[in-house]
């Protein structure tokens, strides 16, 4: 299999129709299309507004006309046993037909060299129980799956419950 140099650059604003084409495609791969309610106006606005709350890497691969392949999406963490800030990688993805090419590593790469440079203490991200060839690849660069903690949400109608709660 040949493996591609990809070009890894920070998303702008121009980016955001790839950028919601991915997020899209990523849903239907881990069967949530149906809560991909993100739209151009609401990415434009949290991630290029005011007040970002995350960073985009974009891949590009290809021979003559490179294509967007992929993309890595994180924001700051931090944590109080460390002292430190982390990045939180909340999505990193690369469309099926240019997957074994070395792309995700290399989105994953910069994210790390990020966190590096920013001083951060970790890099963290989840990865859906069945996503078998994406744990496998996780596994393979090191990582340690945190198998004692369980994630809890609340969202919606529950999440408004909790904020007026007196």
């Amino acid at each position: 299999m040949r493996l591609f140099t990809a070009r890894i650059v920070t998303a702008t604003e121009a980016d955001v129709p790839d950028i919601l084409q991915l997020i899209r495609d990523l849903g239907e791969y881990e069967k949530l299309s149906h809560e991909v309610v993100a739209t151009e106006d609401s990415l434009r606005a949290t991630l290029f507004g005011d007040r970002p709350a995350a960073d985009v890497l974009l891949a590009y691969a290809g021979a003559e006309s490179e294509v967007c392949v992929g993309f890595a999406l994180f924001f700051p963490n931090y944590s109080t046993f460390l002292a430190k800030s982390g990045i939180h990688l909340e999505d990193i993805y690369v469309k099926p037909e240019w997957r074994g090419k070395g792309i995700g590593k290399s989105l994953l790469v910069r994210v790390a060299q990020i966190a590096r440079d920013r001083g951060c203490g970790r890099l963290e991200w989840e990865v859906l129980d069945w996503n078998q060839p994406s744990i496998g690849f996780y596994k393979s660069l090191g990582a340690v799956p945190m198998d004692e903690w369980t994630k809890y949400r609340v969202t919606g109608d529950v999440l408004n419950r909790l904020a007026s709660t007196a």
